[in-house]
């Protein structure tokens, strides 16, 4: 064995035969911004033996604080965020095989990735995705470990299909949705408490130590210093349609999936979500003020725009998303500033 893992073969959870056996696992990564590329070094370093990688964005000047596997030449040259990272994942560690997708996350381009995966690592910025992910988990049973950091807040969850309840199951009963990074910002040891939950679950699953493996959601608060530690065996839900006796896997559907359309004779891409919602526009309002955007509302909906990007929200979720034709900009827009 390499005397690259000599310290990991020494911790007795592991030991020689857990390396050995992490060498031969393959590891889905959907998402390689600040959650992402800090799973993506982590689970690469330990000795993965691959790696997948999908992500749809590219590297900005505003990453870099932390998204800690990019560098200001990856801004400059505007690297995919999934292409930058196999340069330098590569560097790390040339054993591992690392593949990368430069796609949309959606349930088509997702599901020909998943068949022959042993893990899914959450590392997203939006719950549509995660709750593909939680359907395609359950479809082919496979793992998955949730993720979410926002403000000095994180959170994580690992859902083992058959046993754990779903992502689907814990929305009724645990508020997860809310805040975005554009909304509320972030800071780096958010970032790094969160993966440090996810890829330490991700050692026990890939190692074959499912008996060690956390049975609770972890929520935190960095700045204020609270911790909470939630059991969730009663959130599973028998009539759920993920995981539940009549699963139907819903969030593979098309007619599930946030709908988009080029508007006829303008640069403008209308955006709705799967089901209608009853936005707080004021409050949407002063969000999008406290990231820079020049707000204009009436009773009906919100107008922001901030250099060249403008939005336009309705009360029931729809968007218009101004100065584009590209359909999967502006979904990546319209997720980034609604969540």
């Amino acid at each position: 064995m390499s005397e690259r893992y000599s310290r990991q073969i020494l911790f007795s959870g592991i030991g020689e035969k857990g390396q050995h056996t992490l060498g031969e696992k393959h590891v889905l990564l959907i998402g390689a911004g600040a959650l992402g590329s800090a799973n993506a070094e982590l689970l690469v370093r330990a000795g993965v033996g691959k790696l997948t990688i999908v992500d749809r964005d590219y590297v900005e000047e505003s990453n870099l604080q932390r998204q800690q596997l990019y560098t200001e030449k990856d801004v400059e040259q505007k690297l995919p965020k999934a292409a930058a990272a196999k340069k330098h994942l590569e560097e790390i560690n040339s054993d591992t095989e690392v593949k990368v997708h430069v796609i949309d996350a959606t349930a088509q381009s997702l599901q020909p990735l998943v068949p022959d995966v042993d893990l899914i690592m959450d590392a997203t910025d939006n719950f549509e995705t995660r709750l593909i992910l939680n359907d395609l988990s359950h479809k082919y049973n496979i793992p998955w470990i949730f993720g979410a950091c926002v403000g000095s807040f994180g959170m994580s969850y690992t859902i083992i299909p058959g046993k754990t309840p779903c992502l689907n199951c814990l929305l009724r009963t645990i508020p997860l949705q809310g805040m975005t990074c554009e909304t509320s910002g972030i800071i780096g040891p958010a970032v790094q408490m969160t993966v440090a939950y996810q890829s330490a679950e991700a050692l026990k699953i890939l190692t074959e130590n499912r008996g060690a493996l956390r049975e609770t959601f972890v929520s935190f608060d960095l700045w204020s210093g609270q911790f909470q530690s939630i059991k969730t065996g009663r959130s599973k839900k028998e009539d759920c349609l993920t995981c539940g006796t009549a699963a139907s896997y819903p969030f593979l559907q098309p007619e599930n999936s946030t709908k988009t359309a080029v508007l006829c004779g303008r640069e403008t891409v209308q955006v709705r979500p799967p089901n209608p919602v009853d936005l707080e526009l004021e409050r949407l309002g002063r969000d999008f003020s406290a990231m820079g955007y020049e707000v204009k509302a009436n009773p009906y909906l919100v107008s922001a725009q901030k250099d060249a990007e403008r939005i336009v929200v309705f009360k029931d979720g729809r968007a218009l998303v101004h100065g584009t034709k590209d359909i999967v900009h502006a979904k990546s827009v319209y997720q980034r500033l609604m969540g």
